[in-house]
């Protein structure tokens, strides 16, 4: 049937690759029409896993907090990072067009009035006696918030320290930051004080400094990169806004879509050149096997068409890749052109025993046609053994290169064939053979027995590598730190407060909060829980009664009756001059004995020398100087009187938008729950992620999907792995017949697999969910090797090594590793790692094909098998007529 296939795409040659040229381009147009890949890598996983269902009932009760770009500002002080964040929110709030929904999770009006009662009791506390404290800097600063007050403020602090009291060591920080901003406007550089740091003696948290503006973009889903519209305008408003470096301002941008749109990037990126280079060295190893520009180009039009039909067929198929699946290509061109080297090897050497084409075409069909038929069987069981997994990435994978298998095979029985008879290639001058293992053959079988027990002495010895195998189930460690995306994520979770590795958790209503919040908080793994309650506090009463005492004594300090107009140069310049005296003065009169003293003196004199530097220089020094120190002290007493007045918060108060970030439209509310330690690491969230899944059974987040995606993954690739190996043995067992040829093709198989796992743990590199496709892989790749010795052992071949077989073999593997060479020089971690692991299967499958099954199969059979298929005994005569006589030297 194969050799009559053959014959006939030899016979109608034309219309063969008349057909099939259509055919492809066909396939060309349908790929490129439906070209798309979904990075999101939660998609991944099959939708019916119960965590996964938690997750997807998770965002259709909170659809605002998917599909997201969130915007990290940075700046120097808290005034101007907060300033930023909300002229950014505005803005964007405008663009309609791009913009769904604008959240500020951590400012606004609502945060600026109401602050302080969600601040802990402990805090309130400290918060409130530390303003009561201040009221003698806040009234001056008050009655006169310019330049002139704050040289006031400075004069009244050294008299206060002249009469005792105040120590002049307190005011050493103060000191320092009028000083360092003030030298910033002397040398013309961007300056401005934040009151806020100077108000709480210096000392301002991580979150202080960072501000956040979670986007929820318009998507355009028929883009390669779906968010890329909005995050672009993100970019222009901000830089329209002055939110950069030169301003002293850094924005990043973060959140699921920044990430899939940066993945696609970093998937895209350097692939013309890595994809050049790969084709070269496929090309470079194609003719070093065939020697032959017409095979060449034969074997080269073949794979690259049977690629393009599987392609299309894979995506009409799925409708879209995803960052696993789109390594089809690598595998088919890695895989599929084995079958276009091993039928072109065979012609060679039928081509010196048959010098008409036609004849060797289909003595070639008859030699290599059960072996390709076989491996193309093996291959594509190993490929399906994945259509029934729950990891839809390798399952959709799966599927398009099994496919792909189906194509290459076809394609190398027909479109081959063709294309030699119709480029008509010189016959060859001598047989074909691999002179240099000439002799090989003959040494592996007198030492057959150390060998054997060599390689039993490196399994056995290695097998304790092989306990708890390192497997790395953090998806964002397949993603490139050199993103912006994944290196703002990357940190952000050093930090406790802003990392997103959070768990949330649906009760069933707002009333059943407190309770779970507090099964929540008493774990030993949670180290905070957030929830509609921090943001309507039950003890309101108390804290209203603190404030509204504490306001009584300040609002006629932040509210005074008269103010002065506005200081003329003359008058700031006199205060400079007055504060400068002032300060000399406690300087010299500071005790030398006392450290706290002599660093305040040190300020002190420092300070009064840029201040007299500052009063005789020129106007637009003291106008910067002025807008320095007192831009952001207006805003800072107007947020006090707020905070000091406000309102009892209840849930029907609340600001839409936050409301719903915590209740859902069905009344079911979300509770946030943070881990102790690092939480990017593995352990620790898989404890945490199984302590919380405890309590709350149907818990989502990024560590129960980090967690539970790994027990998904692994279970899938043991059902592979077992599935394929079943399906290979029931194949093997079918066509083979006998116990022993089958031990002997998957024996040496399973050695490899072992070695490779080995070899990882020694070079340090973990399993994860994108490289651990390559073992099943492998595992039918290897079998399609060791088939093709098998069947020519049981043929009768002697000299296997020299033969024509191991060239095509050879050579083969060589393009698949160059194939995986294109895998491994991405630039993605994730693809990366599939190529090293798919190359390093490689090296080892070879080994054990070159090596372990020579000397495992021994002698060949004196009478070849008479219940073999005979193309098998096709196989064998030409395998005997190409291997070169008994002699170890070769010919010259």
């Amino acid at each position: 049937m194969i050799e009559s296939l053959v014959a006939f795409s030899v016979r109608y040659r034309w219309i063969v690759i008349a057909v099939l040229a259509f055919l492809t381009v066909a396939s060309a147009g349908v790929a490129a029409h439906l070209f798309r890949i979904n990075t999101d890598v939660e998609r991944l996983i099959d939708p019916k896993e119960p965590w996964r269902q938690d997750e997807i009932n998770f965002e259709q009760a909170f659809p605002q907090r998917s599909n997201t770009v969130v915007a990290v500002i940075n700046g120097q002080t808290p005034e101007e990072t907060e300033e930023a964040a909300a002229n950014l929110a505005k803005a964007l709030s405008a663009h309609k067009n791009l913009i769904e929904t604008v959240n500020r999770p951590d400012g606004g009006p609502f945060f600026d009035k109401n602050g302080l009662l969600l601040i802990s009791q402990a805090d309130l506390d400290k918060t409130l006696e530390s303003l009561t404290q201040q009221q003698g800097l806040l009234g001056p600063l008050a009655a006169d918030p310019s330049l002139r007050g704050v040289m006031r403020v400075l004069t009244l602090g050294a008299r206060g320290v002249k009469t005792g009291d105040a120590k002049l060591e307190d005011l050493e920080k103060p000191m320092g930051q009028i000083d360092a901003t003030l030298q910033k406007v002397l040398a013309g550089q961007p300056a401005r004080m934040s009151w806020q740091e100077l108000l709480s003696g210096g000392q301002s948290s991580v979150t202080d400094k960072m501000k956040f503006v979670v986007i929820q973009p318009v998507l355009d889903f028929n883009a390669l990169e779906p968010g890329y519209q909005a995050t672009k305008l993100i970019r222009n408003v901000a830089q329209d806004l002055k939110i950069d470096s030169e301003h002293g301002l850094r924005m990043r941008l973060t959140g699921t879509v920044a990430v899939a749109d940066e993945e696609f990037a970093t998937l895209s990126e350097d692939a013309g050149v890595n994809y050049s280079v790969t084709v070269g060295a496929i090309v470079l190893f194609i003719w070093l096997a065939l020697r032959s520009a017409p095979l060449v180009a034969s074997v080269l039009i073949t794979t690259f068409a049977g690629l393009i039909v599987t392609a299309g067929l894979g995506l009409a198929m799925v409708g879209e890749l995803n960052p696993i699946s789109v390594a089809f290509a690598a595998l088919f061109v890695g895989l599929g052109i084995d079958f276009g080297i091993q039928f072109a090897v065979r012609y060679r050497a039928d081509r010196f025993e048959q010098p008409e084409i036609g004849a060797a075409i289909r003595a070639a069909a008859r030699g290599v046609g059960w072996s390709l038929t076989l491996a193309a069987i093996s291959l594509l069981a190993g490929f399906f053994a994945f259509l029934p997994t729950a990891f839809r990435g390798v399952s959709e994978l799966g599927l398009i290169a099994g496919v792909g298998m189906i194509v290459a095979y076809l394609f190398a029985l027909t479109l081959l064939p063709a294309l030699i008879a119709v480029f008509n290639p010189k016959g060859e001058k001598a047989a074909v053979q691999t002179d240099w293992l000439v002799g090989v053959d003959p040494w592996i079988i007198q030492h057959r027995k150390p060998i054997l027990i060599v390689v039993g002495l490196i399994t056995l010895a290695g097998a304790p590598l092989l306990w708890h195998l390192p497997f790395d189930s953090n998806p964002m460690h397949l993603r490139s730190a050199k993103t912006q995306s994944i290196a703002t994520y990357l940190d952000l979770i050093k930090n406790p407060e802003t990392s997103p590795n959070f768990i949330d958790v649906l009760a069933p209503s707002v009333d059943a909060v407190p309770a779970l919040s507090k099964k929540l908080l008493a774990l030993p793994v949670t180290a905070s829980v957030n929830s509609i309650d921090t943001f309507v506090p039950r003890d309101q009463d108390k804290k209203l009664a603190q404030i509204a005492d504490t306001a009584q004594l300040l609002d006629p300090v932040l509210n005074p009756g008269r103010r002065p107009p506005p200081p003329t140069d003359a008058e700031n310049v006199k205060a400079l001059k007055d504060a400068a005296t002032a300060l000399n003065g406690v300087a010299g009169e500071a005790k030398g004995d006392q450290k706290g003293d002599q660093k305040g003196a040190q300020a002190a004199k420092q300070l009064a020398g840029t201040l007299d530097k500052l009063a005789a220089g020129p106007v637009p020094q003291r106008e910067a100087a002025s807008v320095a120190l007192t831009k952001d002290l207006g805003p800072l007493l107007a947020r006090l009187r707020d905070l000091l007045h406000p309102e009892r918060i209840t849930l029907e108060n609340l600001p839409p938008q936050l409301k719903a970030d915590w209740v859902a439209a069905d009344g079911r509310a979300r509770i946030e729950v943070h881990p102790k330690g690092d939480s990017n690491d593995d352990t620790v969230l898989r404890r945490f992620s199984d302590e919380v899944l405890k309590v709350a059974p149907h818990a989502t987040g990024a560590p129960v999907a980090t967690t539970q995606s790994s027990y998904t993954i692994l279970g899938a690739f043991v059902q592979a792995a077992v599935t394929a190996f079943v399906l290979i043995f029931v194949i093997l067992s079918v066509a083979l017949r006998k116990p022993w040829d089958v031990a002997m093709t998957l024996g040496p198989l399973v050695i490899a697999t072992l070695w490779t796992l080995m070899a990882m743990r020694i070079v340090g590199m973990p399993l994860n969910f994108a490289n651990i496709i390559a073992l099943p892989l492998m595992l039918a790749v290897g079998v399609a090797f060791h088939i093709y010795y098998v069947i020519a052992w049981r043929a009768g071949v002697t000299d296997m090594l020299a033969s024509s077989l191991t060239r095509a073999i050879f050579f083969s593997a060589l393009t698949t590793g160059s194939a995986f060479g294109s895998l491994v020089l991405s630039s993605h971690p994730g693809t990366a790692s599939m190529g090293k692991l798919l190359a390093l299967s490689l090296f080892f499958t070879l080994v054990a094909a070159f090596f372990v099954v020579p000397a495992t199969l021994g002698e060949p059979p004196a009478q070849p098998d008479e219940d073999r298929p005979e193309a098998e005994k096709a196989a064998g005569a030409a395998l005997r007529k190409s291997a070169p006589a008994q002699d170890p030297v070769p010919a010259k």
